[in-house]
């Protein structure tokens, strides 16, 4: 008898276990399995320049831009940096309430837990590459997820080139984690 109970003690404390582990892996992934291809969203807020938080069916998925880095202008204990408040704005005006399309890298999650993703919005425009056209970010390659490191490299090139936006307005635009200052020229 006392075999018997040690077997569904045992039992009942595994039973326990896997189900805290879905629980702890279903929180940690805001609540719903992520899709490896690309997958629709709705954008409920636009945290600045390169973040998102997406609802994905029901969940709320907070979205890092791959391959781009945008000026600071929401990170704890760092000053908003030049061109981050506008940088913010053109992301806004990009995706704000609108239906995208999520396509997450071959590594999905950053250290932060933040789902890694390139954005197209509903007409095709892929939101990385706008950001970058306009000079509102600079490139940020991390591997493995490099799938558009040479073509965003080229039009941060562009942008540079023409002055668009950070680069010309920006005294030290060629580094994004420092503190950006307006330029004087």
């Amino acid at each position: 008898m006392s075999l018997l109970r040690t077997d569904h003690r045992t039992a009942g404390i595994l039973l326990l276990a896997a189900l805290t582990a879905l629980a702890i892996a279903s929180l940690s992934c805001g609540g719903s399995a992520i899709p490896n291809g690309p997958f629709n969203a709705e954008v409920v807020r636009v945290v600045d320049g390169d973040t998102i938080i997406v609802d994905y069916e029901g969940s709320t998925e907070r979205v890092r831009y791959i391959g781009v880095d945008t000026p600071e202008s929401v990170k704890p204990n760092t000053p908003v940096q030049c061109y981050a408040k506008a940088a913010s704005h053109l992301n806004e005006s990009l995706v704000g309430g609108q239906r995208v399309t999520l396509t997450p890298g071959t590594e999905p999650r950053d250290r932060y837990g933040r789902l890694l993703a390139y954005v197209k919005t509903e007409r095709g425009l892929d939101v990385n590459a706008a950001l970058l056209s306009a000079g509102a970010a600079k490139t940020m390659s991390i591997s493995p997820n490099t799938e558009k490191a040479t073509e965003y490299a080229d039009l941060e090139a562009k942008a540079r080139n023409k002055q668009a936006g950070l680069w010309g307005l920006c005294a030290d635009a060629q580094n994004l984690s420092g503190a950006l200052v307006p330029s004087t020229g």
